[in-house]
């Protein structure tokens, strides 16, 4: 693993440049080079927008979950400022190292604490100096309030009374959220939009981090638009969201493989999902969207070109993915971008079950947090974070998807997006349960 990492980056450093006259070169734009020395132009940030009212001026791409040192560092080489992390991902020391040495005043890093059972000021306080320890710096420039499953949960005082206790001691500048939508055994009817306009009313929050992208506008268009008006600084999560349509397909041949018992459900809710698949491929094929990294790419000039939006975080696992997105700065929708994505919305957006949604949770008598599995399948296929995402799923209390193979699909049919999530949920189990 390391040695490809070392080839990508070597590779990148070529590409941008950086590998033959390092930072002077992005000094020395016009530098003039011979004929063998030509290569393309570094890859560098080119946009720069306010924070919200914190004044700070972010990278429109900004550092999501990102594993790998080498390319934290490379980013940021790249001119990417907004560094955004949590006490849950495993990845205070790694920043802490690269950022070592860098000017701490040109970064503005974002860590999160969850309101877990100790919610008293001194242990909120505590987390905060543990986290500022493995970062290796004397402050954060915000502190969020992860994942707040209610309203209520906003109100938290003890969270409250630690932020200004920190504030005063110059630990942290700002304070934020983030929110993913409804944990369904914890509070069904809160939606993401109905906790981040809460917020806005509470009034002592700067900063939130959200989920929105061109098949998931609702909940986040209400929020953004509010937020422009109160100087809430605006981040978003989940931007690109294009799927693998075999997965289903190829779950049911490895369980055949292995004589494992296949519910008739499981196989009825494969011929609705492969249904969708089946005309899904026939818009790929007609709009010639062969290319996933070309929605991709459109997806997130989609949401750069969203005035109301300040930065995008963005999780890449390699060096070519880096480069790719990092060159996406400063660009907007082009016409085709938007036929592409509209055909992609129209062809395949009944593939995607919408992150921070909850709407068929309440149909459900099992009370499945659909939501919730969904975010932690997403860790798991499209982040690479398997082990973390499969510690989180068998940690949910109550009911799985284990229990959707024997049932009609109350879900499915309160879908608003024709969503065949029944069969997705049962795929999502097989993937993440230790015994699979």
């Amino acid at each position: 693993m390391d040695r490809k990492i070392n080839k990508s980056r070597r590779k990148f450093l070529k590409n941008s440049a950086l590998g033959m006259f390092g930072a002077g070169l992005v000094k020395y734009p016009n530098l003039k080079l011979s004929s063998e020395e030509k290569n393309p132009p570094p890859i560098q940030i080119k946009d720069y927008r306010s924070l919200g009212r914190t004044g700070f001026k972010v990278s429109d791409l900004a550092c999501g979950f990102i594993r790998e040192p080498g390319i934290l560092e490379a980013m940021l080489d790249a001119g990417v400022n907004y560094i955004d992390t949590a006490e849950s991902y495993g990845t205070h020391k790694m920043i802490g190292k690269v950022i070592k040495g860098r000017d701490r005043e040109s970064l503005f890093i974002t860590t999160k604490m969850e309101v877990k059972k100790d919610v008293s000021k001194e242990g909120f306080v505590k987390r905060a100096y543990k986290c500022l320890e493995e970062l290796q710096v004397d402050y954060v420039d915000c502190m969020m309030m992860h994942m707040p499953e209610t309203v209520q949960t906003l109100k938290t005082e003890g969270f409250h009374k630690a932020m200004s206790q920190l504030k005063s001691e110059g630990r942290i500048r700002f304070v934020g959220l983030s929110n993913h939508g409804s944990f369904w055994y914890k509070a069904p009817e809160q939606s993401m939009e109905k906790v981040l306009l809460a917020a806005v009313e509470d009034g002592r929050f700067d900063i939130f981090l959200m989920a929105y992208n061109f098949l998931q506008m609702d909940q986040a268009e209400k929020v953004l638009e509010v937020c422009r008006k109160k100087g809430i600084g605006t981040v978003l999560m989940k931007t690109t969201p294009v799927k693998n349509y075999y997965g289903l397909k190829q779950r049911l041949e490895e369980m055949k493989k292995k004589g494992k018992d296949i519910d008739e459900l499981y196989i009825k809710g494969l011929e609705r999902f492969e249904k969708r698949a089946e005309r899904a491929e026939r818009f790929i094929e007609k709009y010639n969207l062969q290319n996933p990294d070309e929605i991709k790419d459109a997806a997130i000039r989609f949401v750069l070109s969203n005035p109301k939006v300040n930065t995008v975080c963005c999780s890449v696992k390699n060096f070519d993915q880096m480069e790719r997105t990092l060159s996406l700065s400063g660009t907007t929708l082009s016409g085709m971008d938007k036929k592409k994505l509209a055909a992609y919305r129209k062809g395949c957006g009944e593939l995607y079950c919408r992150h921070a949604c909850g709407v068929c949770e309440p149909q459900c008598p099992h009370h499945v947090p659909v939501n919730t599995i969904m975010r932690y399948q997403h860790y798991f296929e499209a982040q690479g974070r398997e082990k973390y995402a499969m510690l989180k799923y068998n940690s949910i209390p109550g009911a799985k998807a284990d229990v959707c193979g024997t049932c009609p699909g109350y879900c499915e049919t309160a879908c608003p997006y024709n969503v065949p999530i029944q069969p997705m949920l049962m795929r999502a189990h097989h993937q993440m349960t230790f015994s699979s």
